[in-house]
């Protein structure tokens, strides 16, 4: 039963990883070429944040039914970058457009790196 989970739980997290480092490659192209954050990366930064919290959900799931990861440390990871998204989304939204730039690039980067440390300690 719990196989379909943690085959979804395992590509979810390649491709966010996938996906965090794009966002990051595309942030900070933008913030060096000192261009505003366009609408197109906000909106896939804002998919990011929903996929996350998703894949938040799924292994959640994987929990209850008693699916446990090696380390309490990847519930940890899942956490932080459930949490982090959307609060370095608000508060990049509030200041100057290179702000808003370089914040949403180096979360992106953060976030990656989260998503690399949760895959390792899953």
């Amino acid at each position: 039963m719990t196989d379909p989970l943690v085959f979804l739980h395992t590509l979810g997290a390649r491709a966010l990883v996938a996906f965090a480092v794009l966002l990051g490659i595309w942030g900070t192209y933008g913030y060096f070429r000192s261009a505003q954050v366009s609408g197109g990366f906000r909106s896939s930064y804002l998919i990011m944040a929903g996929l996350t919290a998703l894949q938040g959900l799924v292994g959640l799931a994987l929990f209850v039914a008693e699916q446990r990861p090696h380390t309490l440390l990847h519930l940890v990871y899942g956490i932080f970058a459930v949490l982090f998204l959307p609060g370095a989304y608000l508060w990049a939204h509030g200041g100057s457009k290179r702000r808003e730039a370089v914040i949403l690039a180096a979360a992106s980067w953060i976030v990656a790196v989260a998503y690399f440390r949760g895959i390792a300690t899953g």
